[in-house]
């Protein structure tokens, strides 16, 4: 162990840590910036032709550009993307969802057509362990 930190000081693994912290950094910014660029809409398919150009040309300005340029509603975006989403989701559980099927509610229409006499007591009884198995 006293051999490695002579051979590799303290500093220069920080530097190490450091560098690796940024190249780390690079790429979610560069995953950030191509998944905002490719979700948009609003912009057209030579416009995000350009960008990309323009960020596998120039890495570091053309990501900076790019966030600099067209940041600026980022989270908006998102936060959108993500209520639509959840809008979907909630519209999706209510589609699957059908309210007052409940094992009760079957229960008291079966109960309601005995009573009527619609249906008879084996019948009755059918129901409801069909409700109760539910």
């Amino acid at each position: 162990m006293a051999m490695a930190s002579t051979e590799y000081p303290f500093l220069s693994l920080m530097w190490t840590m450091l560098v690796f912290f940024c190249w780390i950094a690079w790429f979610w910014l560069l995953f950030l910036a191509f998944g905002d660029l490719y979700r948009r809409s609003d912009v057209s398919g030579w416009a995000k032709a350009g960008w990309t150009v323009l960020v596998i040309v120039l890495p570091l300005l053309g990501v900076l550009l790019y966030f600099g340029t067209q940041g600026r509603h980022l989270v908006e975006r998102e936060r959108a993307r993500e209520a639509a989403a959840r809008h979907r989701f909630d519209d999706y559980v209510r589609s699957v969802s059908t309210p007052d099927t409940t094992s009760a509610a079957q229960i008291a229409e079966a109960r309601r057509l005995l009573e009527q006499g619609i249906i008879d007591d084996a019948e009755f009884q059918a129901l409801k362990r069909k409700a109760l198995a539910r």
